[in-house]
């Protein structure tokens, strides 16, 4: 199992290449330095056991901004490579840790992206609307979802 820590700009430059290869339209690196620079900004690192020379690589990461009422999910990804060994579901359970039990939470996600879905909807995300060709890339409409203060969780 992968051990969640906080994310340092040391970690960039693979999370830079983790999201190139997950996103159409990826972020860029000043992107990520401006969310690891805001104090309140919950931005979590998935690090790959193994031997010493891989140890401290980066295998998925989380940015969740904090706002007046809520947090945002901004970003989350895991390395295609490292998919489906439950990362994701490590991420999200640091992040609700971190959050705690009485936050709002929001996202938007593609409508296409079934497996997201069903992540975020086994934590309780609900979808409350839509947001109509949200994503520049393709025209794609994103769902958004909310999870509500007290909804019950608990870490896989």
């Amino acid at each position: 199992m992968s051990e969640i820590r906080a994310l340092t700009y040391s970690d960039l430059p693979r999370v830079v290449a983790i999201e190139r290869r997950t996103f159409p339209t990826p972020w860029s690196l000043s992107m990520f330095v401006l969310e690891l620079s805001k104090p309140d900004c919950v931005c979590l690192g998935s690090v790959r056991p193994g031997p010493p020379a891989q140890r401290d690589e980066i295998d998925g990461y989380l940015i969740c901004a904090r706002y007046d009422e809520a947090y945002h999910l901004m970003n989350i990804a895991v390395d295609p490579d490292q998919r489906r060994h439950g990362i994701g579901r490590a991420l999200i359970d640091a992040m609700l840790a971190q959050t705690g039990q009485d936050a709002n939470i929001t996202l938007e996600v593609r409508v296409s992206n079934a497996p997201a879905i069903a992540l975020y909807e086994a934590y309780g995300f609900r979808s409350v609307g839509m947001r109509p060709r949200y994503y520049a890339d393709t025209g794609e409409d994103a769902l958004i979802m909310w999870r509500a203060i007290g909804t019950p969780w608990e870490a896989a």
